[in-house]
């Protein structure tokens, strides 16, 4: 059995609302033909080689990635351009590529702050940034954990859910800090400090933090702060976003997650001794 491009991408809309997304971000079919027979489906966090040479490899029909492609205005596509070289190899090989970014992010229940929030054993969880109020579409979650814990041990709890990277989860606050009320966003998510604290978080668990915001978070009344790898963060959603295209499609297309690790950090290195903490250089 097999299903058209174009019913897929319906199927893939009405999860992901193109109208969810931010107006600077480019979602949708990237490539493909819509009235083509799609078989075979990827999902993915990242549009790179790799991914496009398992998607094709795997004989699918369609390459469904969280991260675009293109987010500027694109004037050509050459295959001597890298990300044009991407654009003839799946065109060649009849596979589309579909994009669902900030959408996926605000989507409610099978998005990717859903799906963060639930590796990580959150329960009772609503959006940070709600798109009205009430509702389950938003930026970032916040939830409780069935246990309190301390924030060492949340952190080390991150690192044991999550993809492996080399960056690993770093920490900001108390070691001992008592932790139950979680807050989340996957991807870069330090915008969402003033909502977690005033949810009453315990900590926010997001990506791409700087020096100074975390820094100036940490001196007032407020959540610890985890900081984990952009693709780690959102990888959960994945296989969940596979899953629930199954399903809509009623078994017609085979999807599968990549398990390919896309984080493009490959070193991480320590000093002796292990990581240093809060406290005097020495020496």
């Amino acid at each position: 059995m097999t299903a058209t491009l174009g019913e897929v991408v319906a199927a893939l809309e009405a999860r992901y609302d193109p109208a969810l997304a931010e107006s600077w971000d480019a979602v949708g079919l990237v490539c493909g033909d819509p009235a083509d027979p799609v078989e075979r489906v990827l999902v993915a966090v990242d549009p790179v080689a790799a991914v496009v040479d398992e998607a094709v490899e795997s004989g699918a029909g369609l390459l469904v990635t969280h991260h675009p492609l293109f987010l500027t205005a694109v004037h050509g596509v050459p295959a001597d351009d890298p990300k044009g070289r991407l654009v003839h190899r799946l065109v060649r090989a009849g596979c589309g590529l579909f994009v669902a970014h900030t959408n996926a992010d605000r989507a409610a229940d099978v998005g990717v702050n859903d799906a963060l929030a639930a590796v990580l054993g959150l329960t009772a969880t609503r959006p940070l940034e709600p798109v009205a109020p009430g509702s389950r579409q938003g930026l970032g979650r916040v939830g409780e954990l069935a246990e309190p814990t301390t924030l060492a041990a949340f952190a080390a709890h991150a690192a044991a859910v999550l993809p492996a990277t080399a960056g690993g989860v770093r920490a900001a606050g108390d070691p001992d800090r008592p932790v139950r009320t979680v807050a989340v966003c996957g991807g870069s998510g330090g915008s969402l400090l003033p909502a977690a604290a005033a949810a009453g978080a315990d900590v926010l668990l997001t990506s791409d933090l700087r020096h100074h915001p975390v820094s100036e978070s940490q001196e007032r009344p407020g959540p610890a702060v985890c900081d984990v790898a952009h693709f780690a963060s959102e990888w959960p959603w994945v296989p969940v976003a596979a899953e629930v295209l199954a399903a809509d499609l009623s078994g017609r297309v085979a999807v599968a997650a990549s398990r390919l690790r896309t984080d493009p950090w490959a070193v991480h290195a320590s000093p002796p001794g292990g990581a240093g903490s809060a406290g005097r250089l020495s020496g």
